[in-house]
């Protein structure tokens, strides 16, 4: 089954108080601090094991005599008195000796002599292979001992956690307008890509340098935090917050397109939102089109060659269709494009 970050709560909250549960999920979006609010919501401390830094005697524990008897004692961090929500990250990325050793702790809640105390629960956590990040395989015991959630992203939840969380303005407003961008495929390769928590990491250093930051450390803290094509609209995007050059300026007629060199990125984010709105606000059927989006495809073909004259590639942008070869604008306002403008209609082809 697949939940969102809201969803997550209410299912940990039926499943996880009767039978161990692990969250499936890309690196980034959450899983550990929904694992932590939920214990938090108990009343229960959340005690974090990370799979991939331990031994399986930091689980057994190490021999001790009891009454000329040896018997193993379980570390200080899991043996304890009081109920608890026991936190098993990166459990997939561990090693198949410390795979085993969870074995008693998550089906029978027990090492050892040492039982969980009445009312603690017990989550895992890991990754996919497909995010390619360090997963191994599971044994189909291990599997069978839980009931496994996958965790998905959904920028609904996120913005509206944003909004109270004190999230820099500039990222709060961007995936505001553009929350597609809340998070990307991790890559093949070693470089940051846009997750969730990088959003967070990159709101913590605007806080900490202020709105004053130049253009070359917004450059920085943007391309080290996400993917590379998010990183370089963000930076147009605050270019036009500090300039007050914004998408609505250019559709009243205010402002015309960026045309400097330099402003490059600024043109190409533009065109982006310009997508955007389109493909929001103009009808599938224009026999229903409201007077606003009649006027919107008007002026939008207008500004179509007017992008077309500046940058034919950026224009092909605006109508282009997504990865699957589907067209995303309405058929109608296309068939116009094609019947008034054929200079794009040839760029198209």
């Amino acid at each position: 089954m697949a939940v969102t970050p809201v969803q997550l709560p209410e299912v940990l909250l039926h499943v996880a108080v009767v039978r161990p549960v692990f969250l499936w999920g890309a690196p980034g979006i959450g899983k550990s601090s929904l694992v932590r609010e939920f214990a938090d919501s108990l009343g229960l401390e959340c005690v974090t094991l990370l799979g991939t830094q331990l031994a399986p005697e930091d689980l057994i524990g190490v021999p001790e005599l009891v009454d000329g008897r040896s018997r193993f004692a379980p570390p200080e961090s899991i043996a304890r008195d009081e109920p608890y929500c026991l936190f098993l990250d990166e459990l997939n990325a561990s090693s198949p000796e410390v795979q085993k050793a969870f074995y008693s702790l998550i089906l029978d809640r027990r090492i050892g002599t040492y039982e969980l105390p009445e009312g603690s629960v017990v989550i895992g956590a890991g990754n996919r292979a497909t995010d390619n990040a360090l997963a191994r395989p599971m044994a189909s015991a291990l599997v069978n001992r839980m009931v496994h959630v996958h965790l998905t992203a959904s920028p609904k939840d996120w913005l509206a956690w944003a909004a109270g969380a004190g999230i820099h303005r500039w990222v709060l407003d961007y995936l505001t307008q553009r929350p597609d961008h809340l998070w990307s495929a991790p890559p093949k390769v070693e470089e940051p890509f846009s997750t969730p928590r990088g959003w967070h990491m990159l709101s913590d250093a605007l806080h900490s340098y202020g709105d004053d930051v130049t253009d070359d450390v917004l450059a920085v803290l943007a391309f080290g935090t996400l993917t590379s094509s998010h990183a370089s609209m963000f930076k147009a995007y605050v270019k036009t917050v500090r300039h007050a050059y914004g998408l609505d300026a250019v559709l009243r007629g205010d402002a015309r397109w960026p045309h400097a060199p330099e402003d490059r990125d600024l043109l190409y984010f533009l065109a982006e939102a310009f997508r955007a709105r389109l493909v929001k606000e103009l009808p599938a059927d224009k026999a229903h089109a409201p007077a606003a989006g009649k006027v919107l495809a008007h002026r939008g073909k207008a500004l179509l060659v007017e992008l077309a004259e500046l940058s034919l590639e950026i224009a092909q942008v605006v109508i282009a269709a997504d990865e699957h070869g589907n067209s995303v604008l309405p058929a109608w306002f296309l068939v116009e494009v094609t019947r008034d403008l054929p200079r794009l209609v040839a760029a198209r082809a």
